[in-house]
Formats: structure tokens, sequence, C-alpha cells
């Protein structure tokens, strides 16, 4: 078992039925999945960088991406139905505790200049999405075979109902915010 989901059954989920007053523990919000996506417009051009995305990816996560296509064309994109402009896995169960321990320990305090999450990146509906500027910062990636720097969005999507309720969630698991003002 992974040392996050024991830790939400010992301590999170307990904590939040007191903070929320819960009636039953099956009413508190929990990680239902995690989606890492990386956009690849430039990959039109140069399809290498697709096969360079999809290694990142699959290093990152340990699992292999999706490749996503275009759905409509845009002449002004040069773009056309059905190319392939992106990569992304979703992870579930165990993977995705493994990464979501590994990314508040290990890879966030690696980023230069951290001062937390915002607090604001909240959708409405409880899911949080994060955007990393360089794939870099995992220490899966191999600095040597990097060709291009890359960004990619991470999203957290959680049974929670309310954004003070995943907030609250995602602060317990150890997320980084930064304080808000």
């Amino acid at each position: 078992m992974n040392r996050l989901y024991e830790r939400y059954h010992s301590e999170i989920q307990p904590a939040l039925i007191k903070e929320f007053n819960y009636s039953s523990p099956m009413m508190c919000p929990k990680m239902v999945k995690i989606v890492l996506n990386m956009g690849l417009g430039d990959s039109i051009v140069n399809s290498k960088l697709l096969d360079d995305a999809v290694s990142d990816l699959t290093q990152i996560t340990g699992q292999k991406p999706l490749v996503t296509v275009a759905k409509k064309s845009i002449a002004n994109f040069k773009l056309r139905e059905g190319m392939k402009i992106g990569a992304k896995v979703t992870l579930r169960g165990e993977r995705m505790y493994d990464f979501l321990d590994k990314l508040v320990s290990i890879t966030l305090p690696r980023v230069r200049d951290f001062r937390g999450v915002s607090p604001k990146s909240f959708d409405g509906r409880g899911n949080y999405t994060l955007g990393i500027k360089e794939q870099i910062i995992f220490p899966e990636v191999n600095l040597d075979k990097v060709s291009k720097v890359r960004g990619l969005d991470i999203v957290m999507v959680t049974s929670a109902k309310t954004d003070k309720e995943a907030y609250e969630l995602l602060k317990l698991i150890g997320l980084p915010f930064a304080h808000k003002d």
C-alpha cells in the first residue's frame, strides 16, 4: 500500500469528517484521478517532438500516454483534423497516489523560487489544475536526453462538491498552497 493512501484513511479522512461534520465516511471527499496533459502545437512541423513528449510522460508517470488528435481543422494554425497535437495520461488508484506523493514531496520543492501553488486554480466543482512550466523538474526525466523544455498541465479530480472541501483535502494531502491574499 502507498503511504499517502494509508495516511488518507488514518489522518486525512477523520480530519475532513471533523471539519465538515459529515455523517458518514463515504461523504468525505477523495482523489478520483489525476490527468497529465502536454499540448504540442509545434509537433505539426516536427513529429519527433511528439515522440519525445510521449517518452517524457511515460518516464514521469510509468504509464504509456494517449496521443491526442485535433478535432477540427483550423487554417490559421495550419492544423488539419486528425493531426497529432498532444499527449495525455490518466492516473487512478495506486499509481495516482504514488504520483501525488512524489509531486508533493520531491518534485514541487525542486522548482526554482517556489512560493507555493495558487489557491485560485479551482474550477468551482472541486477540481484543481496545476500548470508546470518545465518537465525537467521531475527526477525521472534525464536532462541529457531532453531536446526541448516543455510544460504540462496536471488536473487533480476530486469527489468534493465545493472548492473549499477540495482545498482542504489537497492541503491535508500536502499540496503547498501559497497564502491567500
